[in-house]
């Protein structure tokens, strides 16, 4: 009968330390928006380059079968009101009711998906200011982190971040340590608007 190897002692005891040293709780963050963002647009009056969709209005044309919408946005300065297509001279029968029904009640949640689309962007050439828009919620319950800390972040809309002020902001730490403790999934200095899990290490 064959027999195992044993292991030597040091590499067992390596291993176990290693282990130890794991985080075993995964701390969930959630980045979540608290108002929508203002858009970089610039004004076509006073030159102003931010604008805001205020309480959330469409406007809706129907000529015949053929359907309009727009999105109104107002610039922060004038107040001038400008229009952003969000439908044009689409066939009636091609909206869903319920979708038409939103653009007519100025639904809140069609607004935010609408401004939220990059097609839209694009097509009006507008990016989004999310300063002073969204907050971050940390499973923290008034207790300091333990190290190593495991976290792993969600977004539950696309604002875009940069993971080391996240990191520093959520654990109180400095962008420096944070650069030099922090293992993550995405570089830590490129901005994300999608999850990311990261583990920052003990002090040394």
């Amino acid at each position: 009968m064959r027999r195992s190897r044993p292991r030597p002692i040091g590499l067992v005891s390596d291993q176990r330390e290693t282990m130890s040293s794991q985080p075993h709780i995964v701390l969930p963050w959630v980045v979540r928006r608290t108002r929508l963002p203002l858009l970089s647009l610039r004004c076509v009056d006073c030159r102003s380059a931010s604008a805001t969709t205020g309480d959330g209005r469409f406007r809706v044309n129907a000529n015949g079968n053929l359907l309009d919408v727009w999105l109104l946005v107002r610039c922060v300065s004038c107040d001038r009101t400008s229009k952003l297509t969000v439908r044009e001279r689409a066939p009636v029968g091609s909206v869903e009711p319920a979708e038409l029904d939103g653009y007519h009640a100025n639904d809140p949640e069609l607004v935010a998906s609408r401004l939220l689309d990059p097609l839209l962007a694009r097509r009006h050439r507008f990016t989004l200011d999310w300063r002073g828009a969204w907050q971050l919620d940390t499973a923290s319950e008034g207790h300091g982190p333990v190290w190593p800390a495991r976290v792993r972040v969600a977004f539950e809309d696309p604002v875009p971040v940069r993971p080391e002020r996240l990191i520093a902001h959520g654990l109180g730490l400095s962008r420096s340590e944070v650069l030099r403790r922090t293992r993550c999934d995405v570089s830590l200095r490129r901005r994300t608007s999608v999850g990311f899990s990261f583990t920052v290490t003990a002090r040394v």
